[in-house]
């Protein structure tokens, strides 16, 4: 578990900052950028229980919210240094927990008829947000993946997330009694 003693460290001041490995590598770093946008993924969650979504909601947010760091340790750690630099990883189990969630919540909501717009209660609309970061992280950890190996189970997670999110949101809406408003192709 890490011991955080101090906020600020001087060490990032050059514009890079260190991998869970200790090795030193740029901020732009496309595992940087992708662990990056997760974290502010995680932070878009919290402004979204920061709304306050209702209580049935608030368990599976902060369940997500920590796997969302579990996601990042597994993140910043490239896949050939892990037997050195053992750590919390993304595995199966959380996908199928996030599907389960899907499907329990999707069961007590009305069919889709078209595009939903983004909106309706505050942490409705904040879940919507959310989505859409984890959509970004989605592509950062997609074209990581294309370069260098990262957790099998990393991916599949966060397309899963997405799909989480917008169930989160619309399940959200309808249990604030918050209009879902459905996209106008003709408008």
């Amino acid at each position: 578990m890490p011991r955080i003693t101090k906020v600020y460290t001087r060490t990032g001041d050059d514009g890079t900052t260190s991998l869970g490995t200790g090795k030193r590598v740029p901020k732009t770093d496309r595992r940087v950028r992708a662990y990056g946008t997760v974290d502010e993924l995680n932070s878009q969650i919290g402004a979204a229980l920061a709304a306050g979504p209702v209580s049935s909601l608030v368990e599976p947010l902060r369940r997500i919210q920590n796997d969302l760091l579990c996601l990042g340790a597994d993140l910043c750690i490239p896949d050939s240094d892990k037997p050195a630099h053992p750590g919390p990883r993304i595995e199966k189990r959380h996908v199928v927990w996030l599907e389960e969630l899907i499907d329990s919540l999707n069961a007590q909501l009305p069919p889709l008829r078209n595009f939903v717009l983004p909106g309706g209660s505050p942490a409705g609309a904040a879940l919507h947000v959310a989505r859409t970061v984890c959509r970004r992280a989605e592509r950062l950890v997609a074209a990581l993946r294309r370069k260098k190996l990262v957790g099998d189970q990393v991916l599949v997670y966060l397309n899963r997330l997405s799909d989480a999110l917008f169930v989160l949101a619309r399940y959200q809406n309808r249990q604030a009694g918050a209009v879902e408003a459905q996209w106008d192709s003709r408008a």
